[in-house]
């Protein structure tokens, strides 16, 4: 199996620790999904020409994606601010807005659809802007996207024709509510519907048939990046043996490790003290 993803990342600053992590929704999927057993896996999007961004290729190249079709721009990498809550959760309290790549749209080319068709999936994110180029790029490639929970009835409209698989964060859902979602995104063309509900599990349809996945206990460290790790590993099982309630398991076990490690699948650096601030 092999997936590419196009769009958002950042590096997420862990206040307390004084330390940066690679992340966002579209980098972390192909990182882990290399870590999921994916033959080869691709991530294209616009980073910064500072320290950061650095400090972010150099994690995909060391988690071996391949990264040919990177954009490097003159400005700030996008950076994420990351706290403790009294609970000893971490919660996101500031950000650069994405720095330089939510100035700059990705313009995709001929060379960067040569690259896409060698895949089998690609995975992009409601922060990611492509919502206007779904349409072209489905008829090269099998479309994943990430709405977490910023989904409403006019961005389901606008994308869901498009998409083969849709993720959403719904920890604030009932089960009805989420039955009636997952009628309205098949009713608009999207064939695989998951929704994600933190410890209460996953809920997740294929054209209105209801498969339910429980998560993995684990020695928790940090939760963040796991909503992407059991994205990265349900695409690179489901595809690999078209099996859903495995597909279902093994992405739980993936998220399960995930929540191990602080960051998203780790590569923490220590930061200047200037980059604490907002």
């Amino acid at each position: 199996m092999r997936l590419i993803a196009i769009g958002d990342n950042v590096v997420d600053i862990y206040k307390e620790r004084n330390e940066m992590f690679p992340g966002g929704n579209a980098l972390n999927v192909a990182v882990l999904a290399k870590h999921s057993g994916a033959k080869q896996t691709a991530f294209i999007g616009i980073i910064g020409n500072d320290d950061v961004g650095d400090h972010i290729i150099d994690s995909l190249e060391k988690n071996e994606v391949d990264i040919s079709r990177i954009r490097r721009a003159c400005g700030e990498s996008g950076k994420a601010y990351v706290d403790l809550n009294e609970d000893g959760d971490r919660i996101f309290v500031g950000s650069n807005k994405g720095g330089i790549q939510s100035l700059l749209k990705i313009r995709l080319t001929d060379e960067d659809y040569q690259l896409i068709k060698q895949y089998d999936v690609l995975h992009t994110s409601i922060y990611s802007s492509l919502e206007n180029d779904l349409e072209t790029l489905k008829k090269s490639i099998q479309l994943s996207f990430d709405f977490s929970n910023h989904f409403d009835h006019e961005i389901l409209k606008q994308v869901c024709p498009h998409l083969t698989f849709a993720f959403l964060s719904g920890s604030h859902l009932t089960e009805i509510e989420i039955k009636e979602l997952f009628q309205e995104i098949h009713s608009l063309g999207t064939p695989y519907a998951v929704v994600t509900r933190g410890s209460s599990g996953v809920m997740m349809s294929y054209k209105g048939e209801i498969y339910e996945q429980g998560i993995v206990k684990a020695n928790v460290i940090d939760t963040l990046g796991a909503g992407d790790s059991f994205i990265a590993g349900f695409l690179t099982r489901y595809l690999e043996n078209h099996n859903i309630q495995d597909a279902l398991q093994f992405a739980a076990y993936r998220a399960s490790l995930t929540c191990e490690v602080n960051g998203a699948f780790g590569f923490g650096k220590k930061l200047d003290s200037k980059l604490l601030s907002k």
